[in-house]
């Protein structure tokens, strides 16, 4: 599933296409993906004009004055920026045209296995931030309000492993997998050590390595994860810089013990026994 580097480059992919751009049309070319879509949505965004794009986690937002456009890229989703008049292909479910002065343009989503989202917030309904889906999001990893001692108080008591911590998403957001076995490795923490065991002065080498690994991966376009490809197209090369995600057996970089594998969560975990401690 693409992670927080996969859906904030896609953003910024998306952004200069659309911020600005009055809505000509929208194009549902089935029910729902996940949910249903929303009822009318051609009649809501029609005319309308996109003012802005966000993301929270790992959803991406596109603003509108009267409410905000969530969408969900799930296990196997993406979006591509093309010309109108583009034929369809199967699994291309969802279309947003807009104008633009080359004329209209289609940000169109493709999901074969329709485990992504298409939702409606309305504004009348009050904050985005009280969304069912969005509510109970921890703070993003890349903004001022996360640091070591953030989840060091958060963690106080907690007995689950860090990695199981980090990837809750209740304390922090948008750390899913692939950049949680990063972290951990960077910041030299075994994945299976209790959360609450971790001392603050080691949660603030362990969020220092969380900003670092997100920043780098959004620079490298991402990782590239099944079917996700960025809106130009172009797959993205973190996975090339792995210390320990997907290498068990592998030499650990650093020490040369071989990398291991085990599963927490139903989630394979990949880590260094010598360097992470």
């Amino acid at each position: 599933m693409p992670e927080l580097p996969e859906v904030e480059v896609t953003r910024r992919g998306v952004a200069p296409h659309i911020e600005g751009r009055t809505v000509q049309d929208v194009v549902l070319r089935r029910a729902g993906l996940r949910w249903p879509f929303p009822e009318q949505l051609q009649q809501l965004l029609a005319g309308r004009t996109v003012r802005g794009t966000g993301r929270r986690g790992k959803y991406l937002l596109v603003h509108f004055d009267h409410g905000t456009l969530i969408i969900h890229l799930g296990m196997s989703g993406h979006l591509r920026v093309m010309a109108s008049g583009i034929e369809p292909e199967k699994h291309d479910h969802f279309d947003l045209v807009v104008t633009s002065p080359e004329g209209p343009q289609v940000l169109r989503m493709k999901d074969p296995r329709r485990f992504g989202a298409v939702l409606w917030h309305d504004a009348a309904d009050g904050a985005l931030e009280h969304h069912v889906l969005l509510r109970a999001l921890g703070v993003e990893p890349l903004e001022a309000g996360f640091s070591g001692k953030l989840l060091y108080d958060r963690t106080r008591g907690r007995s689950a492993p860090v990695k199981q911590v980090l990837l809750a998403g209740d304390i922090v957001v948008g750390v899913g997998n692939i950049y949680a076995s990063e972290s951990l490795f960077r910041a030299g923490i075994n994945p299976k050590t209790p959360a609450g065991r971790i001392s603050l002065a080691r949660y603030e080498k362990l969020a220092q390595a969380i900003r670092e690994i997100l920043a780098e991966a959004i620079i490298q376009g991402g990782s590239t994860l099944r079917d996700f490809i960025s809106v130009n197209g172009q797959s993205g090369y973190f996975q090339q810089t792995y210390f320990v995600y997907d290498r068990a057996g592998v030499p650990c970089k650093v020490c040369a013990a071989p990398v291991r594998q085990i599963k927490q969560g139903q989630r394979s975990t990949f880590y260094c026994i010598n360097c992470q401690k």
